[in-house]
């Protein structure tokens, strides 16, 4: 066996990781190590946000599938705005490309994964366009949405993003193996009762 992971995450799809359980060696070789190490990029941007009480510190990466060049990242209060780490990754590979985010979909056409150390949010507090929605508007060309952990219920209770994504046929694939790391990023700021 290979090293062991103490997680405590449940999917939409009933997948449960609540305890502490070993990696196949396998998993945790080279195998999907690519993915780890994008995914660990992204928490250490996720890191670059401000912790507050009322957000979620987030990381995400925008990459090529094709080479696996990265494309753009962001962060959670990156831009101007309550910006939220995927609305970042768009909004700067817009500006990239002199052009409004929704028309992403007319410049960029090379498949790409976004890697993000929360699940794409489904509804906003704020009012403000979900990530959720933002990748499906570019669905031509993300194909694939890497996450790290759930979206906890602390804002915004069943975030019903991996089941739209899915629904769109976009692939959702779970990192394993930072979750808990995750998790005290994305929670730093809060206030604990």
């Amino acid at each position: 066996m290979g090293p062991r992971i103490s997680t405590r995450q449940r999917f939409h799809d009933g997948f449960t990781l609540n305890s502490t359980t070993d990696i196949p060696e396998e998993q945790s070789g080279t195998m999907g190590s690519s993915d780890t190490e994008t995914m660990q990029h992204a928490l250490e941007l996720a890191r670059k946000s401000p912790p507050k009480p009322t957000n979620f510190r987030v990381g995400a990466v925008l990459m090529r599938l094709a080479d696996g060049h990265i494309s753009t990242e962001g962060y959670t209060l990156e831009l101007p705005g309550n910006t939220h780490a995927e609305e970042c990754c768009l909004l700067k590979l817009a500006e990239k490309h002199s052009i409004a985010e929704e028309d992403l979909w007319q410049k960029v056409t090379e498949p790409h994964a976004v890697y993000t150390t929360v699940e794409p949010c489904s509804k906003r507090l704020s009012g403000k366009m979900t990530c959720t929605e933002r990748i499906l508007r570019q669905r031509s060309w993300i194909k694939k949405v890497y996450v790290g952990v759930q979206e906890p219920d602390t804002f915004v209770s069943q975030n019903e993003g991996r089941r739209m994504l899915e629904e769109a046929g976009i692939e959702v694939i779970h990192v394993k193996g930072l979750e808990e790391s995750i998790l005290q990023v994305a929670t730093a700021g809060h206030i604990s009762e």
